[in-house]
């Protein structure tokens, strides 16, 4: 089967620029990687083939044979500048050099090669902070004591011992990392003598004990905003674990939780708030205070008449909303409450206006209506 073109092998035309060739091998390097296509087994020889390509296009002599002559320039010894099959194992790991920063910088979450690794960054933490409806409504701040890794003050997040200096990794010579030839693969892991850290501590800190850090209490005093809800998180940027060894902090991150209330429920931004009331009431209508949660009253009309589960809004009289996109309302629900315990001249009032109250209750004649209505329809299908 005769060979594909090496420039349509890496999707490019004859007159491009060594650094396009580059970049087209790099992009088929990524798309074609094995260990990206693990469902997909003619993956590997395609990969091959973009290796083989690149290795004769990125070499000027090479390339210029290859121009000339096609493939039949590497083949029966014609000169091609380095001689041999293009597509040896030699020349792969070579070409795969190249392009080992960028793409393992994919594969392993980094660029490799480029110097001894960062020091870690230190953990994030969470802290639950539960706060009441009013503190919710009104915003708050407050200090909290959080337990935490910090930097070691002996050795300002060293490691070493004073007088000391962190040495470097004999390993792998400060770089953090260490490279192993597998067959035709180049692969790169974290130093196992220094931990990707690129030194070791010859003599360590006794505070620390060469972690460089030490774990203690730290307070902190924590803004929280008017309107946060159950589950909001608030992030503080750099107040979470030490790195080791003088990596970045990480984060803290706080969740509050709103505790319930013994006379609001709250949905979003908006409040609720069941407000009973005496039949006679509801009957008669009139005016009633409400409470607010910002600790005051509002005064609303009672319509006569109504029943039980009427709702009436009082706008802006709910939560803000901890983005500032305005304030809910509060929900008034009446609840119309059945008395109880009656005397016996309490009955016998109540049974007096039963029988002058026929037509002062439409909902339940009209029920009872078309009860009577299907009661008499059964008895007609029988």
């Amino acid at each position: 089967m005769s060979k594909r073109d090496y420039y349509e092998t890496l999707g490019i035309s004859k007159g491009a620029t060594a650094e396009e060739i580059k970049k087209a091998y790099r992009g088929k390097a990524k798309e074609l990687h094995p260990d990206r296509n693990a469902d997909n087994p003619a993956s590997e020889g395609l990969f091959k083939e973009a290796n083989e390509a690149y290795e004769v296009l990125k070499d000027s002599n090479k390339k210029a044979a290859y121009d000339r002559y096609g493939h039949a320039a590497f083949e029966g010894g014609m000169g091609g500048g380095g001689g041999g099959r293009p597509g040896g194992q030699g020349d792969f790991s070579s070409a795969f050099s190249d392009v080992f920063d960028d793409l393992f910088g994919d594969f392993m979450g980094g660029r490799g090669g480029g110097g001894r690794q960062r020091a870690a960054r230190g953990a994030d933490l969470r802290y639950n902070m539960r706060v009441t409806l009013e503190e919710a409504f009104r915003g708050l701040q407050k200090t909290i004591n959080v337990p935490t890794a910090v930097s070691c003050a002996n050795c300002s997040g060293t490691g070493a011992a004073s007088g000391s200096e962190p040495a470097t990794c004999g390993t792998c010579s400060g770089m953090g990392k260490v490279r192993a030839q597998q067959g035709f693969f180049t692969v790169e892991r974290t130093c196992p003598s220094c931990s990707g850290a690129g030194q070791v501590i010859k003599n360590p800190c006794s505070s620390c004990h060469g972690a460089g850090r030490v774990e203690k209490d730290r307070a902190l005093s924590v803004n929280i905003p008017a309107g946060v809800e159950t589950g909001t998180r608030i992030r503080l940027s750099g107040e979470g674990e030490a790195g080791a060894r003088g990596g970045p902090q990480g984060d803290l991150y706080i969740f509050t939780e709103v505790a319930d209330h013994q006379i609001f429920e709250r949905e979003g931004n908006n409040l609720f708030c069941n407000v009973p009331m005496s039949m006679t009431s509801a009957a008669l209508g009139g005016d009633i205070e409400v409470p607010n949660i910002d600790g005051g009253r509002s005064r609303v009309k009672i319509p006569s008449g109504s029943q039980s589960g009427r709702q009436m809004r009082l706008r802006s009289k709910g939560m803000p909303s901890v983005r500032g996109g305005g304030v809910g309302d509060m929900f008034i629900e009446l609840q119309v409450e059945t008395p109880v315990n009656l005397t016996t001249r309490q009955k016998e009032i109540l049974k007096e206006f039963e029988a002058l109250s026929s037509e002062n209750s439409p909902e339940s004649q009209g029920f009872f209506k078309k009860v009577k209505r299907f009661w008499d329809g059964v008895k007609g299908q029988e």
